[in-house]
């Protein structure tokens, strides 16, 4: 069973403190105030960075909803939930507990800016710059697949037992970073690109069930996607050969698919996505919010 995470907190008075509730807050690490009332405390210390496509985890106090812009978020049996920042996030966010009486302790967190590299790719397929309008329906069609991958929130906890790289290979692009093809400013990367030989193993970066497995999508290629639960979820570009089908369980470290160069690629190399629900985060900081340690 996941433990309960230790809980930070902020001042928050109570008249009248229930004992039972006293313990409990107590074995978290709380302290008393006085005799007549409680400072019960809200988390005030996060694994992961409040920063552009950062992935933050929290930890909700027993009996406490949690809500991000106005969304119920799902809590885990130890009572963690994460939260994703986007690329462009603004400098504020805020997270709102509500306890059962439906009293709401809202807190604000400043989010840190990034400064985004430029990246210029040529010798890309101009049909992968510019697609034909004969490619429009496919290529839609391929988005449509990608949002039903990723559309249901399960309440899977695979995800708090930490992650790991999906290969050991050199950096080749980051997330965030400002692609041109051939001279043509395009969308921003959102994943992490790892240089790998054609038909080296990608391993599952940590457990989860395959809710897409595609061989060949327009612009990525033999594509991959893996729900860890909580809306958190990997996706896997460019790839040869893949070896799972939807619906299958993947465990850490199972090698799920080789590295290729299908879809708009100019060599053999894996780019590793990850989403929190829609929003597009930096898999890095999820590495850093999330590591795999061994006990």
């Amino acid at each position: 069973m996941t433990k309960r995470a230790p809980i930070f907190l902020t001042k928050l008075r109570l008249v009248a403190p229930n004992l039972l509730f006293i313990s409990w807050l107590l074995n978290c690490g709380a302290v008393v105030a006085d005799t007549v009332g409680l400072e019960i405390q809200y988390p005030t210390a996060w694994q992961g960075r409040w920063i552009q496509g950062g992935l933050l985890v929290g930890v909700a106090p027993e009996g406490h909803k949690v809500l991000y812009r106005g969304t119920a978020l799902p809590l885990t049996s130890g009572g963690q939930f994460i939260v994703g920042l986007s690329r462009n996030a603004t400098q504020t966010a805020e997270i709102v507990y509500v306890k059962p009486d439906n009293t709401r302790y809202p807190q604000s967190f400043h989010v840190d800016n990034r400064n985004y590299e430029t990246q210029i790719i040529n010798g890309v397929p101009q049909d992968k710059v510019m697609p034909p309008q004969s490619a429009l329906e496919r290529i839609a069609s391929d988005s449509n697949a990608v949002k039903e991958a990723r559309k249901k929130i399960t309440e899977h906890e695979w995800f708090v037992d930490g992650f790991i790289r999906p290969l050991n290979g050199p950096i080749t692009g980051v997330y965030g970073s400002q692609r041109i093809y051939n001279g043509i400013p395009k969308q921003p990367h959102y994943g992490v690109d790892y240089a790998a030989p054609k038909g080296t193993r990608v391993r599952a970066p940590a457990g989860g069930i395959v809710t897409l497995a595609h061989q060949d999508m327009y612009f990525s290629g033999g594509t991959i996607i893996v729900d860890h639960g909580h809306g958190l979820s990997s996706t896997f570009l460019h790839l040869s050969e893949i070896l799972v089908k939807p619906g299958i369980y993947v465990y850490r470290g199972m090698e799920i698919a080789e590295v290729g160069a299908t879809g708009r690629a100019t060599g053999p190399h894996l780019d590793w996505r990850m989403n929190w629900r829609d929003v597009r985060i930096d898999p890095l900081l999820v590495l850093e919010a999330l590591p795999f340690t061994k006990e």
